[in-house]
C-alpha cells in the first residue's frame, strides 16, 4: 500500500462487500467475525479496495474506508455504545464496581481486538504475547479515550484501595500525579475528536511495535506498523483535507501514551478484580482463551 495513494470519493465498485459498522457486531459473534475475516477476507490478503458503510453515521459521515481499516474496525468486539451508558456521560461519577467492570471490558476489548485484526493471528504465539504485554496499557488508554471514560479522582482512589491501605503523604502525591497524567492523555485524545477509523489505526500502530523483546521477526512486525501508519495517513488526507496537520498531531500523541504507568493502571483498575495476579498473566490467558476467558470477578461478562 503506497503512502501517497489517496482514497477518492466515488461510487462503490460493483457488488461491494459491505462493512458492518461497529454497532452491528453481534455481542457473542467472535467466531462469526473470525470466520468472515479468515474466510472471505483472510488477514494475510486484505482487499485493497474500498467498501461502503451500510448505515448510520459511525464515522462522522465518512463513507469509504480502505479494506485494511475496514477489517480493523470489524475486529472491535464492543461498539462504544455497549461499553455502558456511563461512558457516554462524562460528568457522571461512576461507582467503584462500575469502574472495575468498565476497565475489564476495555482490557478484554484490546486483547480480543488484536486477536481478530489482519496479520496479528498469523504471528507466532510468543510474538503475540510479547506485543500485548508491552502495549496493553497504551491500548487501554486509547480505548478509555475512545469511550470517554469518566476519570474522577475520588472513585479512582477508592477503586485502587487507597482507603483501605494507608499511604504516606509522598506516595499519595505521586499516585495523584500518575492519575493526572492518565487524565491528561485521555483528554488530549478527546480534544482531537479522533474518529473510529483513526482509533483503529492508532491502536494497530501501537500494537505492531518492534520494541518488544524476543520477537522472532522484528522486521516483519515493523512493516506491519508502517502499513498501519500509511493507512492512517491516506485516510486522514482523504477525509480531513482541510486539516493538513491532523495526521502529525495524531502520531504525536502516541509516544506520550507510554508516560502513563502500566503499574498505576493495574493498581487503579484491576487490583480489586485479580488481586496480586500479574496483569501480564491475564493478558496471556485472555489471548489463549479468547471469548471463553473467565474473569475472577463474577459480575464481569466478557462475551
Amino acid at each position: 500500500m503506497s503512502c501517497q495513494q489517496e482514497l477518492s470519493h466515488r461510487p462503490a465498485p460493483p457488488e461491494p462487500v459491505p462493512v458492518l459498522p461497529p454497532q452491528e457486531v453481534p455481542e457473542s459473534g467472535h467466531e462469526e467475525g473470525r470466520s468472515v475475516q479468515r474466510g472471505r477476507m483472510p488477514p494475510t490478503q486484505p482487499n485493497p479496495g474500498q467498501y461502503a458503510l451500510t448505515n448510520g453515521d459511525p464515522l462522522n459521515g465518512h463513507c469509504y474506508l480502505s479494506g485494511y481499516i475496514s477489517l480493523l474496525l470489524r475486529a472491535e468486539p464492543y461498539p462504544t455504545s455497549r461499553y455502558g451508558s456511563q461512558c457516554m456521560q462524562p460528568n457522571n461519577i461512576m461507582g467503584i464496581e462500575n469502574i472495575c467492570e468498565l476497565a475489564a471490558r476495555l482490557l478484554f476489548s484490546a486483547v480480543e481486538w488484536a486477536r481478530n485484526i489482519p496479520f496479528f493471528p498469523d504471528l507466532q504465539i510468543t510474538d503475540q504475547v510479547a506485543l500485548l504485554r508491552l502495549t496493553w496499557s497504551e491500548l487501554f488508554v486509547l480505548n478509555a479515550a475512545q469511550c470517554s471514560m469518566p476519570l474522577h479522582v475520588a472513585p479512582l482512589l477508592a477503586a485502587a484501595g487507597l482507603h483501605a491501605s494507608p499511604m504516606s503523604a509522598d506516595r499519595v502525591v505521586a499516585f495523584m500525579d500518575h492519575i493526572r497524567i492518565f487524565q491528561e492523555q485521555v483528554e488530549k485524545l478527546k480534544a482531537l475528536h479522533v474518529d473510529s477509523a483513526e482509533y483503529s489505526c492508532l491502536k494497530a500502530i501501537v500494537l505492531f511495535t518492534s520494541d518488544a523483546c524476543g520477537l522472532s521477526d522484528a522486521a516483519h512486525i515493523e512493516s506491519l506498523q508502517e502499513k498501519s501508519q500509511c493507512a492512517l495517513e491516506e485516510y486522514v488526507r482523504s477525509q480531513y483535507p482541510n486539516q493538513p496537520s491532523r495526521f502529525g498531531k495524531l502520531l504525536l500523541r502516541l509516544p506520550s501514551l507510554r508516560t502513563v504507568s502500566s503499574s498505576v493502571i493495574e493498581q487503579l483498575f484491576f487490583v480489586r478484580l485479580v488481586g496480586k495476579t500479574p496483569i501480564e498473566t491475564l493478558i496471556r490467558d485472555m489471548l489463549l482463551s479468547g471469548s471463553s476467558f473467565n474473569w475472577p470477578y463474577m459480575s464481569i461478562q466478557c462475551s
